[in-house]
């Protein structure tokens, strides 16, 4: 359902930086840069390469912190976003768990990004048949 989403950044090369690395096991890559008079935009692919995650220069410097959930496709993915979070330095909202109040196959990790967002990485397995 989701096409793509643009976030605002108050540093567009950290914030590239700290997705394509915390997120590598999710195959987060660069795919796109482009410069514009109003700053640097940036887009992010997974292993489709279209370019779904956009970053770009702050409009509004307000108080607009967003949630992403990002889609894993291992638990062990979801745990190497953690390692690679804390060896980046980034906060850790949540570790890596199972969260049975959204359904009883949803496992992530919830992280705060360089620009305070909450972005989670999430692997959903669901009962057969």
């Amino acid at each position: 359902m989701l096409d793509h989403l643009a976030l605002q950044s108050g540093d567009v090369e950290a914030a590239v930086a700290f997705y394509t690395r915390v997120f590598a096991a999710l195959d987060i890559r660069e795919v796109m840069r482009v410069e514009r008079r109003e700053g640097l935009v940036v887009g992010l692919s997974g292993a489709d390469g279209f370019p779904h995650l956009w970053f770009g220069p702050l409009v509004d410097p307000g108080i607009r912190p967003v949630h992403l959930a990002l889609t894993a496709p291992s638990r062990a993915a979801v745990d190497a976003v953690h390692t690679a979070a804390r060896e980046a330095g980034a906060e850790v909202l949540h570790p890596p768990r199972l969260w049975p109040e959204y359904h009883a196959g949803y496992y992530g990790v919830f992280l705060r990004d360089p620009d305070g967002n909450n972005v989670e990485a999430v692997h959903h397995t669901f009962p057969a048949g």
